[in-house]
């Protein structure tokens, strides 16, 4: 049978101290930090998802495109996942995902996660190792790969606004 991989953009946004915004998610116990993201809808190029996603899951819009990786990255889910989404007639075995790098220009009352439906408890700044030493293990590998891939991306960039 072939498997389903589910289109998807993720909000890579730093701040002028090199941090990233990482949100802890609503779904799961304990601590599961990870990017915002979501589907790329009909028409939208990675980019615009990438920043409609951060917007519905955070409140930030106040950010300003540096970056997009230029190849899509691949996880699965584990079983129990995938059990979970059949269950709700979702059948995407994982996501191909894009990420789109973004420098924070607003102010942290712009941050608000208590919209419609609420994806992240808590959100945190945090260093690009945080970051891929705490997600989720099966979205690890690929947290590594990109974090590798646009942390000289921000050390350039912050560099150039000295």
């Amino acid at each position: 049978m072939d498997k389903h991989f589910r289109h998807c953009a993720g909000a890579i946004v730093f701040n002028s101290d090199g941090d990233v915004f990482l949100g802890n998610r609503n779904d799961t116990a304990g601590d599961s930090w990870q990017f915002p993201q979501g589907g790329i809808e009909k028409g939208e190029t990675p980019e615009d998802a990438a920043r409609r996603e951060l917007f519905e899951e955070t409140g930030i819009s106040s950010v300003k495109l540096v970056y997009t990786t230029p190849q899509f990255r691949r996880y699965e889910f584990p079983d129990d996942i995938k059990k979970k989404f059949r269950e709700r007639k979702i059948f995407n075995d994982g996501q191909d995902i894009s990420f789109s790098l973004f420098y924070f220009t607003g102010n942290e009352d712009e941050i608000c996660l208590s919209r419609h439906s609420p994806e992240f408890r808590d959100y945190r700044w945090a260093s690009l190792d945080f970051a891929a030493s705490h997600i989720i293990f099966f979205k690890k590998n690929v947290y590594h790969s990109v974090v590798q891939e646009v942390a000289p991306v921000i050390a350039d960039y912050l560099t150039s606004r000295s």
